[in-house]
């Protein structure tokens, strides 16, 4: 077998975002842009030689293609070992499982996690670090500086690998492990939660559920734990074969995407209990019988209940949310007198922090939750933290909700996305709100006055690494906040998102409609940024 070293040029755009680099799938289809990027990785670290690499995908358009190329890279770079999930297969916190279990040198994931797929959808790919979490800017800044200056890349010359059986072959020097997808993953769950006490909710004849895999990668995840392992009825898991495209649709969590599953959630004959996980199982939607609970609140209830799971029972060593998600959570956070931090968004910026024993559990309000058993957020194992809080509390997922507001106080809150705006209009909004920003101190808007206004920043208590620009915040003396941002997880145009948050402690208010309860702030938020004048969009793209 040959090394070939390929003359190339760099190519403009290739800067990791929130999760990595992502692009339509005809972007990564040119010639050498995918080596292009894999070989930046490669170059950007040290003593990997003899090392183990892990290497799977969500089962996209082009997940299996890539992964050929990146094997015979992979061994010209001179791995001594590629350990590839079964058909090219991995969820993303899976992935973190395995090089955490396996103490890999790092894993590249294959994902654009809850974007479409097909050959016009999304592709996308990433590194995950030793600790099995993405890595951090100072490697991804990295990365992008070598992709403007790479001038080749070094591939072997070898027939592909086989993908769809367990076995072991070689490429060149590296050994390559083609591995069981769900084994290892399974069998974490099985240490975190009381598996004995779910089976008994899901046999016990009077509860029902649903998960919705949304034809992605936690098909094969869901029906090997709910309906083999735990015993829910064959049919639970809906949507689970994993498809290229998706099956047409848009793996997304959300109440928009994931209809299938929110119509027999608020259907006449609704289950007991509903979820749904994303394109690359990392991301979750919990809904009970006609209700949905926001992921916001859905990290607070896990935190004030956590010690009912097995894996947590001895209590949390602190909790960490996205500075745009709800903070729910610091309540809870404050009443067990534990550290609640803050961050920047992407789940990078947990990992120093769970890596540091500072924190335990750690959620952002895009649908993400997870904990120190990985360093990913995580979908499937919220949905099994959820029915052992189930199995445990003997009460509907509503009565489970109304009760925590009830001890804690209600946070409304909502978010308002602008998808695939004109980049222009979308920079043109954020750049308005950084010019009146300052000037916006002590205004009285209604019956609001504006305590300070600021564009986030977020230094690392572990590293004291510093992260600008991570969006601008309008918290108001009551406590209410709107957050603006830009997206960094689209491919096309930009996305806008605003977040909406008010405090509401009086029990009695707290079945108020979220839109209807968040209305002035919401009105306040379109005003102070122009966005319908500047973007020319009437309404939301999609509102959570």
């Amino acid at each position: 077998m040959t090394i070939h070293t390929v003359a190339t040029r760099p190519f403009e755009g290739q800067k990791p975002g929130t999760s990595g680099l992502r692009k339509k799938v005809s972007v990564f289809r040119q010639p050498h842009y995918l080596e292009n990027f894999v070989q930046s990785i490669f170059d950007v670290l040290q003593d990997y030689q003899d090392k183990t690499l892990v290497v799977g995908g969500d089962g996209r358009f082009y997940n299996t293609i890539a992964i050929q190329t990146i094997l015979k890279m992979a061994a010209a770079a001179g791995f001594g070992k590629v350990l590839v999930g079964r058909g090219g297969i991995l969820s993303t916190p899976a992935a973190s499982c395995v090089i955490r279990k396996h103490a890999a040198f790092g894993g590249i994931i294959l994902s654009a996690s809850h974007n479409p797929g097909g050959p016009d959808g999304d592709f996308g790919i990433k590194y995950n670090i030793g600790n099995g979490g993405p890595a951090p800017e100072k490697i991804t800044d990295a990365i992008h500086a070598r992709t403007r200056q790479i001038e080749c890349y070094r591939i072997l010359d070898a027939a592909d690998v086989p993908l769809d059986t367990v076995a072991r072959t070689r490429l060149g020097d590296t050994q390559i492990e083609v591995i069981d997808p769900v084994n290892d993953y399974a069998e974490l769950m099985e240490s975190l939660f009381d598996f004995q006490a779910i089976r008994g909710l899901l046999n016990g004849g009077g509860f029902r559920m649903r998960f919705d895999a949304m034809h992605a990668v936690t098909g094969p995840y869901a029906r090997e734990i709910l309906e083999k392992r735990l015993g829910a009825p064959p049919g639970t898991v809906m949507n689970a074969v994993p498809l290229e495209d998706f099956g047409g649709g848009h793996p997304d969590p959300n109440l928009t995407y994931a209809h299938d599953l929110v119509d027999i959630m608020f259907g006449a004959d609704a289950p007991d209990f509903g979820a749904a996980s994303d394109g690359d199982g990392d991301r979750n939607m919990i809904l009970g019988k006609r209700f949905f609970v926001t992921p916001s609140d859905s990290l607070a209830i896990l935190a004030a209940n956590a010690t009912l799971a097995p894996g947590y029972r001895d209590g949390l060593a602190g909790i960490a949310r996205s500075m745009p998600t709800s903070e729910a959570v610091d309540r809870v956070a404050q009443a067990l007198g534990m550290a609640c931090y803050e961050t920047p968004t992407g789940w990078k910026f947990f990992g120093n922090l769970m890596d540091a024993g500072k924190v335990t559990l750690c959620g952002e309000e895009s649908f993400g939750t997870g904990s120190n058993h990985v360093r990913e957020k995580d979908g499937l194992w919220a949905v099994l933290f959820w029915l052992n809080i189930l199995a445990a509390c003997h009460q509907p997922v509503e009565d489970i909700v109304r009760q925590h507001w009830a001890h804690y106080g209600r946070n409304f809150y909502t978010r308002h996305d602008y998808e695939e705006l004109e980049t222009v209009a979308a920079q043109g909004v954020m750049k308005h709100l950084h010019e009146i920003m300052a000037g916006l101190k002590d205004k009285q808007l209604g019956q609001r006055h504006i305590a300070y206004s600021d564009d986030f920043s977020y230094t690392d208590p572990v590293d004291h690494s510093i992260s600008t620009g991570q969006g601008i915040r309008i918290v108001f003396d009551d406590g209410a906040r709107i957050v603006f941002r830009l997206s960094g997880t689209g491919t096309e145009g930009a996305t806008l998102r605003i977040y909406i948050e008010d405090y509401e402690p009086q029990p009695g208010k707290h079945g108020q409609d979220t839109q209807a309860a968040l209305a002035d702030l919401i009105a306040i938020a379109n005003e102070l940024s122009g966005i319908k004048e500047r973007t020319g969009r009437e309404a939301p793209t999609v509102i959570t």
